[in-house]
């Protein structure tokens, strides 16, 4: 196994892989590359739940759609909802970018995180159980919804993004990844949801458009973050991902 995956998988799973913890700032954008192909995994692995209750008791997908958010949640250490949450109270209280990120270091979750979760999260259930389709529906559709939101991730990492911090994950990945990888990788994800939709026998066109409205939006909001915090901080990073995954499935859902 690549060093580099190795890193990734125990970064932002919870799968016991044991590496260095000094990270420079080549380890983590090294890592940063590998999160949307380990996030695609850990979101196909976490929809299996929903595909055996759309099997076995299709009047319980809502159930099932329950059991994969949560799931993936468990899997990824619920460490980008804490980002998207501590993101929303920064950004939130209006308070100059120091204040600001202050805010976002705290360890509580004040009301707009809390309703933030909230929404994303029963954004993301109500569309996963909504998605018309066979019992392997969810499993393609989450991983392409997962993935979507950390190539968000990679393009927040481009050279000349800068960091709010000087430490912290931010300061390790910010303005370290290639723009050739960031294409690449846009590309990758594109040519992955028009794979599944075909697969699953859904309009190439509901799962393309809406991946790239989620990155659109993702962009508008990074260029946001950047101008209210200086720069953008893991939290930013988790915010992305959450948000633009959300942004996906509520789009194939919508078909």
């Amino acid at each position: 196994m690549s060093s580099r995956l190795a890193r990734s998988i125990s970064m932002f799973t919870i799968v016991p892989v044991r590496v260095a913890v000094d990270l420079q700032p080549g380890d983590g954008a090294g890592a940063l590359l590998w999160l949307p192909a380990v996030g695609a995994l850990a979101a196909a692995a976490a929809a299996l739940p929903a595909a055996a209750v759309r099997e076995w008791a299709p009047h319980a997908n809502l159930l099932g759609a329950v059991l994969a958010v949560a799931l993936l949640a468990l899997l990824t250490r619920c460490l980008h909802l804490d980002g998207l949450a501590d993101t929303a109270d920064g950004l939130g209280s209006g308070a100059p970018a120091a204040r600001a990120l202050e805010i976002m270091r705290q360890s509580d979750i004040g009301p707009f995180g809390v309703v933030t979760l909230i929404f994303v999260l029963g954004a993301d259930v109500a569309a996963l159980g909504s998605v018309q389709g066979g019992p392997w529906t969810p499993v393609g559709v989450l991983a392409v919804a997962a993935a979507t939101g950390r190539v968000a991730a990679v393009h927040a990492a481009v050279r000349g993004v800068r960091p709010a911090r000087t430490s912290g994950f931010g300061s390790i990945v910010a303005s370290h990844v290639p723009l050739a990888a960031a294409v690449a990788w846009t590309v990758g994800i594109l040519g992955l949801g028009a794979a599944i939709a075909i697969e699953l026998s859904i309009p190439v066109g509901w799962v393309l458009a809406p991946q790239a409205i989620a990155l659109a939006a993702a962009y508008l909001f990074r260029l946001h973050a950047v101008r209210r915090l200086g720069g953008v901080t893991g939290d930013v990073f988790g915010a992305l991902i959450e948000s633009a995954t959300a942004v996906t499935l509520i789009g194939v859902a919508l078909r």
